[in-house]
């Protein structure tokens, strides 16, 4: 907690805050103890959460970037702190699904829950709580100045690039990797990363086909227990990481 106590946040969202750095090109992402679901209207707190979402984001980066996918990743303070570069986030969700679940196929019900797409399907969402993060397409982004074509086609890249990385690393695991969301921050004109988090709330990790057994937050957003919610992330923690998270860490 040092490294904020006394600091105003610059920036807060439903699970993180955001703090200067003394290094300018440099901020502070606090990860906190809060889920929520349904655009925020669900909300809870689940001691640990942060450390737990803090060190797989943290794990997860360090692959991307070994990879060659740039993140925003510099520096991982224990339990639920990652010191990163600072970069203009973009207010645009990047969606990458390998098998059809979740808003897909509700919204799109001509897919099948469970059914591969090949290849896989990338999609943008707009972030805005107020208007349920419309989807848009690559033609919206530049048509309303967010990106440009340049930018576009490396979201896409890396967003693809990473989709290998992190598929080719659970199917090692023996998991089933369902589909990830991911955003993206400039770092200057033409040069973006993959910033914010990476970690069981931003993706789906089924451990069958039927997605009965699963490591991500839908046992939250469909009413599963706290108690339950908070060992699915315990779990979580241990087949990504293939350790055992610190008990401190779990009380923070």
């Amino acid at each position: 907690m040092s490294l904020i106590s006394g600091k105003q946040p610059i920036a807060e969202g439903k699970t993180k805050r955001v703090y200067l750095h003394d290094e300018p090109d440099k901020v502070i992402l606090y990860f906190k103890n809060d889920i929520t679901a349904l655009d925020g209207l669900k909300h809870d707190v689940i001691h640990g959460k942060g450390y737990i979402n803090a060190y797989i984001t943290k794990y997860l980066f360090e692959k991307l970037e070994k990879a060659g996918v740039p993140t925003q990743l510099v520096e991982y303070v224990y339990p639920n702190i990652i010191i990163a570069k600072k970069i203009q986030m973009l207010p645009i969700e990047v969606v990458c699904r390998n098998i059809a679940a979740g808003h897909l196929v509700k919204k799109l019900p001509f897919f099948k829950n469970g059914q591969p797409l090949n290849p896989p399907v990338i999609e943008f969402f707009y972030k805005s709580d107020e208007l349920h993060d419309p989807m848009v397409n690559e033609y919206h982004l530049q048509a309303l100045r967010i990106t440009s074509e340049k930018e576009t086609l490396q979201m896409k890249d890396y967003t693809l690039k990473a989709n290998r990385v992190l598929k080719d690393f659970f199917n090692k695991r023996g998991l089933i990797f369902v589909d990830f969301k991911i955003e993206f921050g400039r770092l200057s004109e033409d040069n973006l990363v993959i910033g914010d988090e990476l970690n069981g709330d931003s993706m789906r990790l089924w451990a069958s086909p039927d997605g009965r057994k699963a490591f991500d937050k839908d046992g939250y957003r469909s009413g599963d227990a706290l108690d339950k919610v908070r060992e699915t992330y315990i779990e979580t923690f241990k087949v990504i990481t293939g350790e055992e998270p610190l008990k401190e860490g779990l009380e923070s």
